[in-house]
């Protein structure tokens, strides 16, 4: 029986390293896999996803109003062969009406989706798809990064153009190193609250 698997990390975990490792696994075998990721994250370029570790990919590109069920679905009917494996990164960017549509791709079309994201943003607070692939998924694994103490992070601080921590703010900035922070709790309480 294929599964959702939720994938989930801090900035920095190498999630994205793992996306494209599982997904070359897949392919190195014959297996055709299907890699998406947020339209709107050209970190890369326009539908490409890469690691900090310098592996490349490309991938299909979709936005919030995308039917993934349906492009799946196609993706499976267009004659290229079956596909084994559907991968998502960045998967905190996706609707919650998304993260439904992968449930529906496992329990109705037997593919398993792989969803790699952030749990959480600068702020301390879930992103919409991080919430309800939380709420749904069948299998979840957190990826682990450390703080500069030693302690494994488990959230990130969003720095501002003078450097320093930013405390609002839209949810979503694209951004990698130069941009975001990972740290354990206790040091992100500090920077966020000032202690």
């Amino acid at each position: 029986m294929a599964k959702l698997y939720f994938s989930y990390a801090t900035m920095n975990a190498g999630k994205s390293t793992l996306l494209l490792q599982a997904s070359y696994n897949y392919r190195e075998r014959g297996m055709r896999t299907a890699i998406f990721i947020a339209s709107f994250d050209d970190r890369a370029g326009q539908g490409r996803i890469s690691s900090r570790i310098g592996l490349t990919s490309d991938a299909i590109a979709f936005d919030h109003t995308d039917d993934l069920y349906r492009h799946i679905e196609e993706l499976k009917g267009d004659g290229d062969g079956d596909i084994a494996c559907v991968f998502i990164d960045e998967a905190q960017f996706l609707s919650e009406e998304q993260v439904w549509q992968l449930a529906r791709v496992a329990d109705r079309l037997s593919i398993p989706v792989m969803a790699y994201g952030l749990r959480t943003d600068f702020q301390g607070k879930l992103f919409p798809g991080s919430k309800a692939l939380l709420a749904i998924a069948d299998e979840m694994r957190e990826v682990r990064t450390i703080c500069h103490c030693g302690r494994k992070a488990t959230m990130v601080v969003r720095l501002g153009a003078d450097g320093k921590a930013a405390k609002d703010g839209a949810q979503v900035e694209i951004g990698g190193n130069d941009k975001y922070v990972s740290y354990c709790r206790r040091h992100w309480d500090d920077i966020m609250n000032g202690e």
